[in-house]
């Protein structure tokens, strides 16, 4: 008997899940995207005009194991290693080329650090000429030097503290130094300074640890560690200028910016800006990773301030009084309150905001949304920290007051500057503060013995014609408001005076 039965085996297919498919497409597309934005980096980088020597010297530091095994003494001594082993190689690397009126690194250049008193690049104590009363450190900021803190330093110095400043690691040398220089480098320098103030302290004296933009993360950063690590706060008290809380969304991706860089041909996309290096105490140039680093210190700072904020310890952290421009275009300046401040939720700290100049000729050509979180500072719901206002009140009046409002407070406090704001300056910006108006380098008011006024340069012509962005010349280099800044800081020492304590400080560590 036959059958016409069939025994076929069905095809087996395998196919992915939708949203499987849909996930490998955009894995693919994302790639092909970075192979694209990696290639025209790399095309950039091979343009671009060649790396100088003091690009490519890597200033090799102590690690920092090997910083926090040594102490002040023994950083000074690496340091004084370091300047000698640059300058000898710059001067073996360097062509008459190179050589110019402006370059830094050319001996009695306009722009030497020879032509100061001291190189201010390197790390300083300044010691008071009386019994020291406190103790205070300094931290500068990304690119700086230990030049930026030392107007500060001599007001504690005048109070009869002694002033600790220490060259955060990868600066006051040459750019290619920040090329490899690591955050935890930072922080054990910070903490190997700290460590000095808590024995030149010896638990009877105040200790304050002050830092300025990236240093003031860092200094945040170092107490916040502390508080983690079960340890008390080795300050009793916090200053910060522009505080780096939150930096731009390019410095978390930074790193990918310098992949090319692995190929000597593509050195140059490590790098984000090559410029000349006119400044003896701040570095032109600026290497992709230094943005990354600094990115990183922020976000370990994000993740302690959360950590402790979850465990309820961050009453622990010292009082804080900040000073912030309500514009900058370096850091996040709403960040300061709303990811520091907020969270502190405790009535002993105060955030000091500069405002835009408010004259009517000049509001218009403003964009409102950048003040608008300042504005509500002062006029919304109240908040658990003191914030004052340094600016003008009237658009036809350019007398400058300094509007408070207490922590809780519903209405506001008036205090008359005597000043008025500059009518050519319509904000200031991140790297103001620390800085006077009769600054010799970075002010405006002309100082014998120094040619080279960073602050008061006006240069006039067509846009794309320097090599210098006109942008970077615009920016205000000086704080026409530093002596109230100054004044304010004052009053802390003097309530140091006038305690029988010396509060939160400890000498331990």
């Amino acid at each position: 008997m036959s059958s016409n039965r069939t025994d076929a085996t069905p095809t087996r297919r395998h196919w992915l899940p939708a949203s499987a498919g849909r996930l490998l497409r955009l894995v693919v597309v994302v790639a092909c995207i970075a192979i694209v934005l990696l290639a025209l980096r790399a095309w950039q980088a091979a343009k671009a005009s060649p790396l100088q020597p003091w690009h490519t010297l890597s200033a090799k530091e102590p690690s920092a194991s090997q910083i926090l095994r040594g102490d002040w003494q023994a950083y000074l001594a690496a340091e004084n290693q370091l300047f000698a082993r640059v300058r000898a190689e710059l001067d073996a690397d360097m062509t008459p080329e190179d050589a110019h009126p402006l370059n830094r690194y050319t001996a009695g250049s306009l722009s030497s650090p020879e032509r100061f008193e001291r190189d201010w690049n390197r790390s300083f104590v300044l010691e008071p000429g009386a019994a020291p009363r406190g103790v205070a450190v300094l931290v500068h900021g990304l690119t700086d030097a230990p030049y930026s803190m030392l107007r500060l330093a001599m007001l504690y110095n005048a109070a009869g503290y002694i002033a600790i400043v220490p060259r955060m690691p990868g600066h006051g040398t040459v750019p290619g130094a920040l090329v490899r220089a690591e955050k935890s480098q930072w922080q054990a320098t910070v903490a190997m300074a700290m460590a000095e103030a808590g024995r030149r302290a010896n638990g009877r004296m105040p200790v304050h640890l002050v830092g300025y933009s990236n240093g003031a993360a860092l200094a945040l950063l170092h107490e916040v560690d502390r508080l983690r690590a079960g340890k008390p706060a080795d300050t009793g008290q916090l200053v910060l200028l522009s505080p780096m809380v939150k930096v731009t969304a390019f410095a978390r991706y930074a790193g990918l910016a310098g992949l090319p860089a692995v190929l000597p041909r593509y050195a140059r996309a490590a790098w984000s800006e090559v410029l000349p290096e006119y400044n003896p105490f701040k570095y032109n140039s600026f290497p992709v990773h230094a943005a990354r680093e600094s990115y990183l210190v922020t976000a370990d700072l994000q993740d302690g301030l959360d950590a402790l904020a979850a465990d309820g310890r961050l009453s622990g952290m010292p009082p804080i009084l900040a000073f912030q421009s309500v514009v900058d275009d370096t850091v996040e300046a709403s960040a300061v309150d709303r990811l520091l401040f907020d969270k502190l939720a405790a009535d002993r700290n105060e955030l000091v905001l500069f405002d835009v100049n408010r004259n009517r000729l000049l509001q218009p050509l403003q964009v409102p949304a950048t003040t608008a979180w300042a504005d509500a500072l002062l006029h919304g719901p109240a908040h658990a920290h003191a914030v004052t206002m340094v600016g003008t009140t009237s658009l036809d009046d350019a007398a400058a007051v300094a509007r408070t409002r207490l922590a809780h407070a519903d209405s506001q406090t008036m205090q008359p500057l005597g000043i008025g704001y500059p009518a050519d300056v319509f904000s200031l910006s991140h790297i103001a503060l620390p800085f006077a108006e009769d600054d010799a380098l970075y002010g405006r008011i002309p100082r014998e013995g120094h040619p080279l006024q960073l602050g008061a340069i006006a240069l006039r012509g067509e846009r794309n014609t320097l090599v210098v962005p006109q942008a970077s010349l615009e920016r205000l280099s000086y704080n026409p408001f530093h002596a109230y800044m100054t004044a304010r800081i004052t009053k802390l020492l003097a309530t140091d005076a006038a305690s029988a304590s010396p509060g939160d400080a400890s000498p331990e560590n």
